[in-house]
């Protein structure tokens, strides 16, 4: 079982990015499809908010179906919220998040979606190890 749920999660993930490309015409970039709700710009609102509700009601549906998934988080919530701003921020700054750069700009083998996959990666991976081996090292 430990293998099949990222297996399915992929294929969900896979399938809402192909039936919003698909049926839609558009990117799950999921930065920019929340950052245009609030406030409005460029019209598409209704189908922004329906994919943004659907993200909630699956989080809400992995709560009911496996609610061990939400226990402690790792870190405090302040620690948490910093983080969600610097993702944020960066996501504004390279013009796309790891759903839009990873997921699509991948499947349709851009360049640009590379480069930006690769540096999501290469940070995320340097400031786990800046945070647990020497940050941590430095206030033991």
């Amino acid at each position: 079982m430990a293998l099949v749920t990222p297996l399915i999660g992929g294929i969900l993930i896979g399938a809402a990015a192909s039936g919003l490309l698909l049926f839609n015409g558009r990117l799950a970039g999921i930065s920019n499809i929340v950052g245009d709700l609030l406030p409005p710009r460029g019209g598409g609102a209704r189908w922004r908010a329906a994919f943004t509700a659907g993200l909630l009601a699956g989080g809400v549906l992995l709560l009911f179906a496996y609610p061990d998934t939400f226990r402690t988080p790792p870190r405090s919530l302040p620690v948490l919220a910093v983080a969600g701003l610097l993702v944020g921020f960066g996501a504004r700054i390279s013009n796309g998040c790891t759903s839009g750069h990873g997921v699509c700009g991948l499947a349709r083998r851009s360049a640009r979606a590379l480069a930006a996959t690769v540096t999501f990666m290469a940070t995320g991976v340097l400031t786990v190890y800046v945070f647990e081996h020497l940050v941590r090292a430095a206030l033991r």
